[in-house]
């Protein structure tokens, strides 16, 4: 069993491992989409207090979806962070008290090995790949080599590529969560009416950088104000093929440089809650038919947070004989890649620097 709450979704599933394939026996999600939307975000005390709330119903309404009682599982993981630390202790605490009761193995897992190993939930992708994680508080570019074994090739300098979809819905009015209002309205944009930036393209190395890209739209839409229905959607449009532009850029250098034997094809897998917008896929897939390379990505079910993503991270560190006592705890940052997260941050720590 897997328990999923770092942030605003309430989520419990059941997978099935076994002879290195995975099989989703369950997977509920209770969102929290309604008691934020009037805040235009996340507020991390509403969103504890919700997780509280009905994490032991929906552990329940997984286990009755799969047909299964506490009996028969064999092990227990949950989100151990990065993420709101007050939603992270609550699915933390209930795996641990399911795994003292019956005896149980228990995975603390990092939420982004989750979101690494979501489409092998559904697909045959073999170790290693190059992966672009990208979501509301992360976007970063990795060579996934096995489980627990990641390199660091890029990361952004300052804002998430999905947060940068969710101020952008809140500049323009749009409703939230921002990320899919803005895909909505871009399909009935222009996307070369607005000549927005495209930060660090063409730059050396793999860094990702969204600030600049978002004070342009705020800008843009300042000297447009009020803006009509069509310079919505022109303005979602622009940015949305700039936020391609800068993916794939980035994704084409960490593919040049990334170590593979010769005998070794290459593997792209992108995944994250950005990695459920059509025109991002899209965009992506046409490098990797253009560089002879394999595209994978999750389900859509399976990019935004969920718990069968972190079940399988569980169940594939079990399967390796990795476990934790009770005695792990929650984080609020946890870089999948910790060498290169302390030789060489992205961000200073003082108190003017950026919230991350």
């Amino acid at each position: 069993m897997g328990l999923e709450s770092s942030c605003d979704e309430t989520a419990a599933a059941v997978v099935v491992f076994e002879a290195g394939h995975a099989y989703v026996a369950s997977s509920i999600i209770a969102s929290q989409i309604e008691a934020h939307a009037p805040y235009g975000g996340v507020v991390p005390e509403i969103a504890a207090r919700a997780h509280v709330a009905i994490m032991d119903q929906t552990v329940l309404k997984a286990l009755e979806q799969a047909q299964l009682g506490f009996t028969d599982l064999t092990g227990v993981a949950a989100t151990a962070g990065p993420g709101l630390i007050g939603g992270v202790m609550v699915g933390l605490l209930t795996a641990k008290a399911i795994a003292l009761a019956q005896g149980l193995p228990m995975v603390g897992v990092n939420h982004l090995e989750g979101h690494a190993l979501s489409p092998r939930l559904e697909a045959d992708v073999p170790f290693p790949y190059l992966l672009l994680l990208v979501s509301g508080g992360h976007c970063q570019l990795l060579a996934v080599k096995g489980v627990g074994d990641y390199q660091r090739l890029g990361s952004t300098i300052d804002d998430a590529v999905g947060e940068a979809f969710d101020k952008t819905a809140k500049i323009l009015g749009l409703a939230y969560p921002g990320g899919p209002a803005v895909e909505h309205a871009a399909q009935s944009g222009d996307p070369k009416r607005f000549d927005l930036p495209r930060p660090l393209k063409g730059r050396p190395g793999c860094d990702f950088s969204f600030a600049g890209l978002k004070t342009a739209v705020a800008r843009a839409a300042a000297i447009l104000s009020p803006l009509s229905a069509q310079d919505i959607n022109d303005m979602c449009a622009s940015f949305q093929a700039a936020i391609g532009d800068v993916l794939v850029d980035r994704t084409r250098q960490a593919m040049a440089s990334l170590p593979l034997p010769a005998e070794v094809p290459g593997r792209f897998v992108v995944a994250g809650g950005v990695a459920a917008n059509e025109t991002v896929r899209a965009r992506l897939k046409e490098l990797c038919d253009e560089q002879g390379w394999s595209f994978f990505a999750p389900a859509l079910d399976y990019c935004g947070d969920n718990a069968a993503m972190i079940a399988l991270a569980g169940a594939e560190r079990l399967a390796l004989g990795l476990s934790d006592g009770l005695g792990v705890h929650a984080r609020s940052r946890w870089p999948l890649d910790g060498d290169a997260a302390h030789a060489a941050p992205k961000f200073k720590t003082g108190r003017k620097g950026p919230k991350v």
